[in-house]
């Protein structure tokens, strides 16, 4: 299909990286169609957020895709396997946690890329950080670098030259802090989102998991109380105001 210049595929997974970066695509023009995965995690409240956020911002359209990496497992979010809780900030930002679901990311982008050819889309957004990362192998500069060249190479528009492909990654050198202030200036509303490991059924983020702490340490950061619903809070991250 002819390229679009305005179009874009953006992996949403209902948390406050990518809503921030949809928030940002948006602000900067461009049509996002948005994918979500259900692919085995622990629950499906992120999916439930993700539905919420794509509403909230009119994408294009809204794909949420099947696929089960508890085949495989590996990953304390898609095996029996105890999510890490209340880790020090040390330990967290060393080694790669349990948390870390095999080659990930180097999935959901190659979907995104089928979706991007398919539309004639140059641009695919994903919402990787290298600061405050938790220690994932496929958030690093160097990983989006070389996915971005082995797209360029795997696809028609790429070696055609009509849509080469750029893995857009605008909160890559932000930490936590940095992207809530992005997003509170964007206007996003993050009572909407959730980037819980291990929420309670009903939604409720669990505030002792890295994800929890890293986000409520952003948020502290920033001077703010992060909207989300928690079951508990930590003392260390309960300063903020609104």
């Amino acid at each position: 299909m002819p390229a679009n210049d305005k179009s874009a595929v953006l992996l949403l997974s209902g948390g406050l990286d990518s809503t921030t970066m949809l928030a940002l695509a948006k602000q900067q023009g461009f049509d996002v169609h948005a994918m979500t995965f259900r692919y085995g995690q622990r629950h499906s409240s992120e999916i439930d957020a993700a539905r919420r956020v794509a509403a909230k911002y009119g994408v294009k359209d809204h794909v949420v895709v099947d696929i089960d990496l508890r085949t495989f497992g590996g990953s304390a979010l898609t095996a029996d396997i105890d999510v890490p809780k209340d880790r020090t900030s040390d330990a967290i930002s060393h080694g790669i946690p349990i948390t870390y679901v095999p080659a990930r990311n180097t999935i959901f982008l190659s979907f995104c890329l089928a979706f991007a050819e398919v539309l004639g889309a140059s641009d695919i957004f994903i919402g990787v950080n290298a600061l405050d990362y938790s220690g994932y192998p496929d958030c690093r500069p160097e990983y989006i670098a070389a996915f971005q060249h082995m797209a360029n190479l795997a696809t028609r528009g790429g070696v055609e030259g009509s849509a080469p492909i750029r893995i857009q990654t605008p909160l890559l050198h932000l930490s936590k802090r940095e992207i809530v202030e992005l997003g509170l200036s964007l206007g996003v509303d993050y009572s909407m989102t959730l980037s819980c490991y291990d929420p309670s059924p009903n939604g409720v983020a669990c505030g002792h998991c890295d994800a929890c702490q890293l986000r409520l340490k952003g948020f502290s950061e920033a001077g703010q109380a992060d909207p989300a619903a928690y079951a508990a809070i930590p003392a260390a991250h309960g300063a903020g105001t609104n």
